[in-house]
């Protein structure tokens, strides 16, 4: 397996648990619908892409996967779904895309 493989199935993981995180209870969210449904097909689009790049890992990463695990647990689910947990996962996940941008354009 090349690095770059890792890299895509890494960026591929990643992105999938964003998804993971936004299919939970968003009654609270009082967010753009338009926005957040342009958001979660941009997302499932680049999944789909990534997809078709690479096999999928045989197991993911365990660290990201148990982090975003515990986002889910301590934020979403502790904070019952609230609009103050979703802005929290909005702005982690923002950093996320943010640092993904940055590790594509270490690849390319």
């Amino acid at each position: 397996m090349t690095q770059f493989e890792d890299q895509v199935r890494f960026r591929n993981e990643t992105i999938y648990q964003i998804t993971k995180l936004f299919d939970g209870n968003m009654k609270a969210v009082t967010w753009d619908k338009k926005n957040l449904d342009d958001f979660l097909n941009i997302l499932e689009r680049q999944l789909e892409n990534l997809n078709s790049c690479v096999s999928p890992a045989k197991k993911p990463e365990r660290r990201l996967k148990r982090y975003f695990k515990e986002l889910n647990r301590k934020v979403l689910r502790k904070m019952n779904y609230s609009a103050q947990a979703w802005e929290l996962i909005r702005k982690e996940t923002r950093r996320h895309l943010q640092r993904l941008d940055i590790f594509k354009a270490k690849i390319h």
